[in-house]
């Protein structure tokens, strides 16, 4: 789907809206505790700050649908989740692709040609961000990886196993279960 209106209005249609009106607030960014995306209710999972020497670069939070007891159930799980990043600063396109391909370029879920197609149509699509900028990356059953908001041109990569190699890299690189 690379046409970007199609993108963008796949995006409006899987909006998020807070589903209520607790949130948590981690370095003055505020997350609600439950959103709603395609009629499901995902909660916040895990929120945490990510920095690189003495800045902070953007604080994340995961929503899934349910509670997963490992790292592989929440992989594994078959319904929609998403990935939030609120960047705490001005990122660069050049700065933002290039995290991206060194995170993605170390998972071995990565490794395959078919993989790598997925990491460069993800990477194609990002763009500089502004500070209080952005970037979701939603798992979205019978559709695939969606990847939008304010630090991305709209992306949709379709199936399964590019989410599960994408999240799967995500949680080893940001272990949150035992």
């Amino acid at each position: 789907m690379r046409d970007g209106r199609g993108v963008r209005w796949l995006v409006l249609g899987v909006a998020f809206v807070a589903g209520t009106a607790q949130s948590r607030v981690l370095a003055g960014v505020r997350l609600p505790e439950a959103i709603q995306l395609q009629g499901q209710e995902l909660v916040l999972e895990h929120m945490a700050l990510k920095e690189m020497l003495f800045f902070d670069l953007y604080v994340w939070g995961l929503y899934l649908e349910e509670t997963p007891r490992s790292a592989r159930e929440a992989i594994d799980f078959g319904g929609p989740k998403q990935l939030q990043m609120h960047f705490r600063r001005d990122i660069g396109r050049e700065q933002l692709t290039g995290a991206f391909r060194d995170f993605l370029r170390h998972s071995p879920a990565m490794r395959s040609p078919e993989m790598r197609r997925g990491v460069e149509e993800l990477v194609g699509s990002l763009r500089g961000v502004r500070k209080g900028g952005s970037l979701l990356i939603t798992y979205l059953p019978d559709k695939g990886l969606l990847v939008s908001g304010d630090a991305s041109r709209g992306a949709l990569i379709p199936g399964k196993d590019f989410a599960d190699a994408l999240f799967d890299a995500w949680l080893r690189e940001n272990p949150i279960y035992d």
